[in-house]
């Protein structure tokens, strides 16, 4: 992955993880650095939880000091500069007015994103009418919340176009790409759109049809991201309320094998790409 990919997100939760990794090497609890360091109560979770913006270098060296990892230690430097990494603004600071949650900040940093999407076609591969058609169907209503959302939307799709692109393989249920939206038009330049993911060897696409009966994905749509340089992958759920990350082992596993599982039961690539075409056919 090229460092124009590399999120600070991402950098942010791996520096938090290093460093409660030494926190707990040296038998140290999050009070024990507090009153060491006599910082404000909370202020390690913070960092080791990636909740901190910014963190700043000289607390990092700082941990590494009481840590006793030495300056000629290779970890210190690296530490050191995935914490100016960390501090760096992503693209998406720009949307901020309408982003309340950290998704788009780990897609962006992401090498390989799977996952199964049961009512709604994925937000990569949206053409802006069904975007926007998507975005008032969830009653917002705003004009300009609503230009804004989908305007987000398309510039995170540049991702699949970057020179570094992630792998993406999303398995759609049927019923997504059969609901009617827009006009005719609409509903076929959609269609069209997951069809010329056909030519792009970076993207994956299956559709799991009706037919195929009840299956694991039911219970809602999900997403893993996986990242480079080791970083821990993670299982992303949305539901109305809000969203949810998982990062155990069991759940990473139990979540790859539901994608597995879908997998085995959906269209192979190249039956989904002429199933989509014949639904295109369709409309007329």
């Amino acid at each position: 992955m090229n460092d124009q990919r590399r999120s600070p997100t991402v950098r942010r939760r791996r520096l938090g993880i290093e460093l409660r990794k030494l926190r707990e090497s040296n038998e140290m609890t999050a009070q024990d650095v507090t009153r060491s360091l006599e910082w404000s109560p909370g202020k390690v979770t913070r960092l080791e939880k990636a909740q901190a913006v910014k963190p700043m270098v000289v607390d990092t060296r700082l941990l590494l000091d009481l840590y006793r990892v030495t300056s000629d230690d290779p970890r210190y430097d690296e530490l050191v500069t995935l914490t100016r990494q960390a501090r760096q603004r992503g693209w998406w600071n720009s949307y901020k007015d309408v982003l309340d949650d950290s998704y788009v900040e780990f897609e962006a940093g992401a090498a390989r994103i799977h996952g199964f999407q049961l009512s709604v076609i994925p937000g990569l591969l949206q053409t802006p009418e069904y975007a926007t058609s998507l975005i008032r169907g969830n009653l917002t209503r705003d004009p300009t919340e609503v230009e804004r959302l989908v305007q987000l939307r398309m510039r995170r799709q540049e991702l699949l176009s970057d020179p570094h692109p992630p792998y993406f393989w999303t398995i759609i249920d049927a019923s997504a790409v059969m609901r009617p939206f827009g006009n005719v038009e609409d509903q076929r330049a959609q269609l069209q759109r997951l069809i010329d993911t056909d030519h792009m060897e970076h993207v994956n696409i299956q559709i799991l049809p009706l037919d195929a009966g009840p299956h694991p994905g039911l219970a809602g749509s999900f997403v893993v991201l996986d990242f480079p340089d080791e970083d821990p992958s993670l299982v992303y759920l949305e539901t109305q309320q809000t969203s949810i990350y998982l990062e155990e082992s069991e759940e990473l596993q139990r979540y790859g094998m539901i994608f597995q599982h879908l997998s085995a039961m959906a269209l192979s690539p190249d039956a989904s790409v002429a199933y989509l075409k014949d639904l295109a056919g369709q409309l007329g």
